[in-house]
């Protein structure tokens, strides 16, 4: 297909690598947002949680469960980095995404240790329950 000016007009595929690209750079620049002193607490607590859970290398349902499995990377982790992104001023976000297009991914290790102890609350309460 081609647009109105002659040139072609990127594919699903195109947009989707695209979408995937923005979402790893923003969640990086909010996990330099939850470090940055000229964003406000709120934002910096909610980059904080969704850059934990973002960058954990365990997930919080594993993807090996039929369709819940990828509804956090698909519907919540996208959800809280819109409201993350919504709650930082435009200049600093602007800022923080030329810096975070430069780094390198980061790994959690406090989203980690929350999953993990989410998962054990969860399996004491089961063990009580019953």
């Amino acid at each position: 297909m081609f647009d109105k000016v002659g040139m072609a007009e990127p594919s699903i595929l195109d947009r989707l690598k695209e979408w995937a690209w923005t979402l790893k750079r923003d969640v990086i620049a909010l996990w330099l947002a939850a470090r940055d002193s000229r964003v406000p607490l709120l934002a910096k607590i909610v980059a904080a949680v969704v850059a934990a859970y973002a960058l954990s290398p365990i997930d919080l349902i594993p993807d090996f469960v039929p369709v819940l499995g990828y509804l956090d990377d698909l519907i919540i982790v996208p959800l809280g980095i819109l409201l993350a992104v919504k709650l930082i001023p435009l200049p600093i976000m602007t800022d923080l995404r030329i810096k975070a297009a430069g780094s390198a991914r980061p790994a959690s290790m406090a989203g980690f240790l929350l999953i993990v102890l989410i998962w054990i609350g969860l399996g004491i309460a089961l063990w009580r329950y019953w």
